[in-house]
């Protein structure tokens, strides 16, 4: 039975060559956009789960209020760690994690500029990193040890083996290989070259037992059994109980808690201190977009199939006269829809084994399909199955229904001038293009107003370096040495890239401030001299730092005019600032500028003097010069004071744009699906419009009998789906907006949504619909109404 409906699908596909391809490519769309999805959607879910333990791995977070708002971040103290584990019991093991770390390492002649992590020797046993080669049992118990990945032990040994070979971290130090892990996969949001003890990072100096000092990440594995609401409130006042000593000016009210490592990745954003968004509402939104588009084509399939009705009437009417019953009808004709269905799949892996690289690089990801995975072959399966019963469903109980009588006396006429359901079906297709257009063009708008924002400094031509190697020592040779080379005209060391937060922090006090004012939080920055000049800074009042010129200026400091707002100063020139132990005075307020996301409001800011740290060394090329050359001669340069290391940069408006990624990967994702919505909406207008003017035949060449013009046919055949659009405008319009307006919210700086947006999408909608319904609407119209009325 079943190879006969099989028999008899095929060779209804083969009779109807244009509508089957149009089927199966419409529909194979729609099923590979839903899986290049999928995929993606996996990849975030499963984010961080592999660990075997994952299930008692836990992140330690703090929650705090500050300025009336509860405030939640996973930085911790490095004591942290070692407290929690000697005092409470409950912990197996702990694992603190300093990442981000790039060091210069040495083996023989080869020299590599890689990432590194310091880690406890828990990490082992708390995450799932298989070792390829070594002993997993006394991995970094001592500072001289380090373990690294495969791919790194490639790159920097070759095929030799790398086990007891040692390597050199910077310029002097010596670690040896103990072990070679597999490489963090995608599905791993820790990710380095190599790892280090925490005895490494204390023989460098970056270790203090400061409980003020939020600057590493605390990672615990909790004994099986463990209540986490019972150990959380054990826990709680760990902070408070050893910050809130002695004479400690600034009394704690920070409250720690452990969170699930797990979820991390997904609900990486709190709100009023707790972690419930994040990239979590991305998935909510993708999996929409995903089911929108599956959604789509399966209704657009619905179309063709039911438009082509009057073909298949004559074959329903004979089987159920011979005796086919409903059922076995259905049965038939869903079994024509999964065998669609499977053409279509085979189509949309080509098209996603084609698009793979290009979406990946969109994403940021390494999405793979496994076509050797029996999962992967399952799930296909199952998906196509879903795919063809959901796209086959309404066609089968439709054709089914046909009367034998008036089917075999040609009677049959399913034309319904209201709103029929193959009507609504296409109002719904176009509801959801539109929405997906709309929003498209608010991300864009969105993205577009923000980086018109002004930025509070001058990106043209400025490059950043890091400090490395011999350069800090060397700074001032080097400095003077750049300003002398015609390439650059200004330079200056700061804290971080303009662009970037490395510090923040609270607990300043000034002429005038009380006890809550010790709870704003300040974002910190630091400069030596020209930080106006060298960044493009807007002086509003006073003078640079410039301790070349003002040697007291060690100890001087910018505000931002945030800054001043939030301390309520009326003459800030000359005003005490103490802050970090230690008092500094004000010597000019600067314009705001953006240091963090350029979608939020700007958070006050403090600029120290040279007491303070550096890690970058900005500097402005000089226009006159070709760029190629400017950098030639800078290179030189920094290999003279740093020879061993490579000369790394990065110029700055690049690193702003950075900023953008993450919002611009949404706004081009939502294109592109919006196009194929749309696209495969035509499909479905162009079949309705097919199967419109198939049944109107008679009416349309008594029409042009009677004198009807081609205008007025055309014009009479397009109304009707005019109309349809219109009604989809009015009804996808306010969702849109309320969908748009919550995804706003998450924006302090933000746009308001203006109607000419929703103009723009539905004038594309009626223009891209009018050049569909045209084409059929003008064939039907140069028909010749003898063929159709021969039979009268």
């Amino acid at each position: 039975m079943i190879k006969n409906y099989i028999k008899i699908a095929w060779r209804n596909l083969l009779k109807n060559k244009t509508f089957s391809f149009i089927n199966i490519i419409g529909l194979a769309i729609g099923m590979a956009g839903a899986l290049l999805i999928a995929l993606w959607l996996q990849n975030m879910l499963t984010m961080d789960r592999f660990h075997e333990k994952s299930d008692r791995l836990y992140i330690i977070s703090n929650h705090d209020t500050y300025q009336g708002e509860i405030h939640a971040w996973t930085n911790t103290p490095k004591i942290m760690g070692p407290t929690l584990k000697n005092d409470f019991p409950e912990i197996e093991s702990f694992s603190r994690i300093d990442d981000g770390n790039e060091f210069l390492t040495t083996y023989g002649n080869k020299k590599l500029v890689s990432s590194a992590s310091f880690v406890d020797p828990g990490f082992f046993k708390m995450f799932s990193y298989p070792l390829v080669i070594g002993d997993k049992t006394n991995l970094l118990k001592d500072a001289n040890s380090v373990v690294i990945t495969e791919k790194y032990a490639k790159s920097l040994f070759g095929d030799e083996d790398p086990i007891g070979k040692s390597i050199k971290i910077e310029s002097d130090n010596l670690v040896t290989v103990q072990a070679v892990i597999k490489d963090p996969t995608s599905y791993s949001s820790i990710q380095f070259d190599y790892l280090l003890s925490w005895d490494f990072a204390k023989k460098l100096g970056f270790v203090d037992e400061n409980w003020s000092n939020n600057s590493t990440y605390t990672y615990i594995l909790l004994k099986e059994g463990t209540s986490l609401s019972k150990f959380n409130n054990k826990i709680k006042l760990v902070s408070q109980k050893h910050v809130n000593v002695g004479n400690n000016k600034i009394k704690s009210t920070n409250e720690i808690f452990a969170f699930p490592y797990k979820d991390t990745y997904l609900y990486n954003k709190s709100i009023n201190g707790a972690y419930t968004a994040g990239r979590i509402q991305l998935v909510h939104l993708f999996t929409w977009i995903g089911a929108f588009i599956l959604l789509v084509a399966c209704i657009n399939f619905m179309n063709l199939s039911t438009a082509r009705s009057e073909r298949r009437a004559k074959e329903v009417g004979v089987r159920k006269v011979v005796g086919a019953d409903r059922k076995s009808l259905i049965f038939q004709f869903i079994v024509e829809s999964i065998l669609i269905s499977f053409a279509a799949m085979i189509v949309a892996i080509i098209c996603i084994l084609l698009v793979l690289p290009a979406f990946n690089n969109l994403v940021e990801k390494n999405l793979t399909i496994s076509v050797l995975s029996g999962s992967t072959w399952l799930f296909l399966i199952g998906f196509t199955l879903l795919t063809g019963v959901l796209a086959g469903s309404y066609p089968a109980f439709f054709l089914s229904a046909f009367k034998p009588l008036k089917t075999l006396k040609g009677k049959l006429n399913t034309y319904n001038k209201g709103i029929s359901v193959r009507s609504i079906l296409v109002i719904i297709q176009f509801s959801l293009a539109i929405i997906l257009t709309i929003a498209t063009i608010i991300v864009s708008q969105q993205i577009r107003h923000t980086k018109d924002r002004d930025r509070g400094y001058n990106d043209n031509g400025l490059l950043t370096s890091r400090f490395s190697g011999e350069l800090d020592k060397n700074y001032l040779s080097l400095r003077n040495e750049l300003l002398a080379s015609n390439a650059v005209l200004s330079v200056s060391k700061n804290m971080s890239p303009v662009t970037d937060r490395y510090s923040n922090g609270w607990g300043f006090s000034w002429p005038g401030s009380n006890e809550s004012d010790k709870k704003i939080s300040f974002n910190r920055f630091s400069t030596d001299a020209d930080a106006v000049k060298n960044l493009g800074f807007t002086l509003v009042t006073g003078r640079d730092i410039d301790v070349y010129k003002y040697k007291t200026d060690s100890n001087a400091m910018l505000l931002t005019e945030t800054a001043v707002r939030n301390m309520r100063l009326q003459n800030p020139l000359g005003q005490t600032i103490n802050g970090d132990g230690k008092d500094w005075t004000v010597v000019g307020v600067i314009k705001d500028f953006i240091v963090e996301s350029p979608f939020d409001e700007i958070i006050p800011m403090v600029i120290f003097g040279p007491r303070s740290w550096f890690t970058n060394i900005h500097y402005r090329l000089n226009p006159n010069n070709d760029t190629a050359t400017n950098l030639k001669t800078i290179a030189a340069i920094f290999k003279k004071f740093n020879p061993d290391y490579p000369f790394e940069y990065k110029f700055i408006d690049k690193n702003f744009e950075t900023k953008f990624k993450e919002t611009q990967s949404i706004g081009t994702i939502s294109m592109l699906f919006a196009g194929l919505t749309i696209f495969i909406s035509c499909l479905g207008l162009f079949a309705l419009i097919a199967y419109m003017a198939e049944t109107r035949m008679k009416e349309i060449a008594v029409r042009k009998v009677l004198g009807a013009s081609i205008a007025q046919i055309t014009a009479l055949l397009s109304t009707d789906f005019l109309k349809l659009v219109i009604i989809a405008i009015l009804i996808a319009s306010p969702i849109a907006w309320w969908t748009m307006d919550m995804w706003l919210k998450d924006y302090s700086y933000r746009i308001e949504i203006q109607w000419q947006y929703f103009g723009i999408a539905g004038l594309m909608a009626i223009i891209i619909s009018l050049v569909t319904i045209s084409y059929q609407a003008i064939r039907a119209a140069l028909g010749n109404p003898v063929d159709s009325l021969r039979d009268e």
